[in-house]
């Protein structure tokens, strides 16, 4: 996991629309050993239940929100939320969707290497 070099810029009109949903602002301060905004990661299924998305897709993580601590009660201990936006639109294993940027639970991001210059 790396720190952020540099901000990426965030498609400007989300943040507010976002922000709006969820009734709180969003964070700015990006937490120390977070996947850096712009990192490209694959979206895993989950080994022992078809979810949460349909199939496995790449994606890259987005700078609209900084990572959030995972409140959820099935969480791990430390894990982290994080917003992906899709290379392409996906559905979810409910077949919701199609979704192009979702927040993604860290168990659920695998970090693709980054490519030799």
């Amino acid at each position: 996991m790396t720190d952020s070099s540099g901000p990426v810029p965030a498609d400007v009109d989300e943040r507010p629309a976002v922000e709006h949903i969820l009734g709180r602002p969003l964070s700015q301060a990006w937490p120390m050993g977070a996947l850096a905004p712009g990192s490209r990661v694959t979206v895993l299924r989950d080994q022992d239940w078809d979810g949460p998305w349909q199939v496995e897709f790449a994606g890259t993580i987005d700078a609209v929100g900084t990572p959030e601590p995972n409140e959820h009660a099935q969480s791990l201990s430390g894990e982290l939320r994080y917003w992906v936006i899709f290379d392409a639109p996906q559905y979810d294993c409910d077949g919701a969707g199609p979704y192009r940027k979702a927040q993604i639970w860290g168990r659920y991001l695998r970090a693709d290497p980054e490519p030799e210059a």
